[in-house]
């Protein structure tokens, strides 16, 4: 079973030593990355969800969520009132044993608690040329839903149709 741990000076380190092949490093942002967007946007009173992914003994991945509009130029009109799994990474160590698929539906299930206030959807965006990334959320449910966050495409998952 994999756990969502939030991001604290405990774990920091650990979770920032996770990276993906280097295949796949145009597709996400380091974890160094992300802890600093975290921070930066919760200073600015947006907000932002790190998460070390744990299993067993070991953090396999990193995922941060946010909720709601944060006025960037790029962001999508479905960022309005909703949640975002904003990043999402499983270390190159832990890839290809179904644990991505795992982790992501621990994701979702966090978010089906609506930690931060109502929702009716949760989105993310993915590099067009991340096949990968697509059929894992598309497998899960999300649907592209023809807007863009820049250069990424956007998908979305009603809340409603998370399974239990």
């Amino acid at each position: 079973m994999i756990e969502l741990r939030p991001v604290d000076s405990e774990n920091v380190w650990d979770i920032i030593e996770l990276s993906v092949r280097d295949d796949q490093e145009g597709f996400v942002a380091s974890n160094t990355e992300s802890i600093l967007e975290a921070y930066t946007a919760t200073v600015e009173g947006d907000t932002a969800l790190p998460f070390g992914l744990w299993r067993q003994d070991a953090y396999i991945g990193f995922v941060m969520f946010g909720y709601g509009a944060t006025d960037d130029e790029d962001e999508p009109e479905v960022a309005a009132g909703n949640y975002c799994l904003w990043r999402f990474m499983i270390d190159q160590r832990y890839q290809g044993r179904g644990l991505g698929r795992e982790a992501a539906k621990a994701c979702l299930d966090y978010l089906r608690t609506k930690p931060c206030g109502p929702a009716e959807a949760v989105w993310l965006s993915y590099e067009p040329d991340n096949a990968g990334a697509k059929r894992l959320y598309e497998s899960l449910g999300f649907t592209e839903n023809g807007e863009m966050c820049g250069d990424e495409v956007v998908a979305v998952l009603a809340l409603a149709g998370i399974p239990n």
